[in-house]
């Protein structure tokens, strides 16, 4: 079995890191955003006249699914997130991304950080989120 993981059909991460890492029984999952693998990105439109629209819940329900298509790689699902840490770039955007968040997790769910950040690697990103999953190596999916 891996211990770290590029998963396929996913947006490749921009540096030299995986997508996951395992250690033991705790799957670790590398910063996540909305982008998808041709480098666009979920939650922004753009109109003719150049002006870019950015929804935050859009946003938020994509890197939670993209989260999930990770932890499937991995042989787990997002039941089994233990911890979460969510950068979002306003505070202004808490309420709606707080909104999708509740849609996937409940007070029985992960543990979690929210934190306002200057920056994230793109302007077009509002939020990114890093996860722990617990996935006991014996259930684990083996890659190869």
């Amino acid at each position: 079995m891996e211990q770290a993981r590029i998963v396929p059909g996913k947006a490749r991460p921009r540096g030299r890191f995986p997508h996951f890492r395992r250690a033991g029984d705790l799957v670790f999952v590398s910063g996540t955003s909305s982008r998808r693998p041709d480098n666009s990105f979920v939650g922004v439109a753009t109109d003719e006249l150049g002006t870019t629209d950015l929804d935050i819940r859009a946003q938020t329900r994509a890197v939670i699914e993209n989260i999930g298509d990770i932890l499937a790689e991995a042989g787990g699902t997002l039941s089994d997130v233990v911890q979460v840490t969510a950068y979002l770039v306003s505070m202004n955007d808490f309420g709606g991304y707080n909104e999708v968040y509740g849609r996937y997790f409940d007070e029985n769910g992960p543990a979690r950080t929210t934190v306002a950040v200057h920056q994230l690697p793109h302007p077009h990103l509002l939020i990114e989120i890093q996860a722990v999953a617990h996935l006991p190596a014996a259930n684990a999916k083996e890659t190869s």
